[in-house]
């Protein structure tokens, strides 16, 4: 009687690669757009009620630009921070652009 040798290879796992890769989330922009009804101190002093560490310099600087240029990119950062400021702004009246990836 002749004995039967098995002749395949063990089986060995792939290894799993332990290389991460760290994606950061995008910024987004909030953008405010010139309309015909928000006065100039009515935008500016928005921009220093809901936008952190905004000064008045710049938010009357920003509030220029909206009128002089059509827009101004007010905030760039964080989707969630994003969204509040821009829903924070659109409450009071603010013409504002869709948030959109920076």
């Amino acid at each position: 009687m002749s004995q039967v040798v098995a002749t395949t290879a063990p089986t060995v796992a792939p290894r799993s690669s332990t290389t991460v890769v760290r994606k950061t989330y995008p910024n987004y922009k909030v953008i405010v757009l010139n309309d015909d009804f928000n006065t100039f101190e009515h935008v500016a002093e928005c921009l220093m009620k809901y936008i952190p560490g905004m000064t008045s310099d710049r938010a009357w600087s920003l509030t220029d630009q909206v009128h002089q240029e059509g827009l101004a990119i007010v905030w760039v950062g964080p989707f969630e921070q994003a969204e509040l400021y821009h829903q924070q702004l659109r409450r009071e009246n603010l013409t504002m652009a869709p948030l959109e990836a920076a």
